[in-house]
């Protein structure tokens, strides 16, 4: 039995969720969310909790029993609460700036980078060198913050790029010129 797979899920009051065949739909006061339900598991749904049980002990349903009960968690703590990135910016002249659902970064190349964001995400800039991605999916929060640290990832001699807040990049001696 999946040690994550077996312990219920809390429903925080505000929170409601709705199954309709192999689709999970959580409501809460940040928004909606939907998932298609993997083969092999099924939910119990009470008025204060939620409990992912296996359909058989197959390879497949055990794999799905834990990773079923985190996604539906995920779901719950994102109506709820959201979920948010940090990024920051490293460089002389790297620089971001939000405006509306684009996110403009001028990173060293010889042209400015628009991206825009995708639905349900939210970008906040604090100094043009720290960007804080936010949202209620966490999945696509994690995607978009390694798409826009794409752009420019860390390089290990200096250190310039884009990188995680609590990321730490392992640095590397130059080279030394001997004569």
């Amino acid at each position: 039995m999946s040690r994550i797979g077996k312990r219920p899920i809390e429903i925080p009051s505000g929170v409601k969720l709705t199954l309709s065949d192999t689709i999970l739909k959580v409501e809460g006061p940040k928004g909606a969310l939907t998932r298609q339900l993997m083969d092999g598991v099924a939910l119990e749904i009470t008025d204060k909790s939620v409990s992912v049980n296996r359909a058989d002990e197959g390879l497949k349903s055990r794999a799905a029993h834990g990773l079923t009960r985190t996604l539906v968690n995920n779901m719950v703590v994102g109506v709820t609460k959201g979920f948010e990135k940090a990024l920051e910016i490293n460089g002389v002249g790297y620089r971001a700036e939000a405006k509306g659902d684009v996110l403009n970064l001028s990173l060293g190349y010889s042209h400015p980078i628009n991206f825009n964001l995708p639905k349900g995400i939210t970008v906040e800039v604090d100094k043009m060198t720290k960007i804080l991605v936010k949202g209620i999916d966490k999945e696509l929060v994690g995607q978009t913050a390694a798409k826009i640290r794409d752009f420019r990832g860390p390089e290990p001699y200096k250190g310039k790029g884009i990188k995680y807040a609590d990321e730490k990049i392992l640095r590397k001696a130059g080279k030394t010129g001997k004569k």
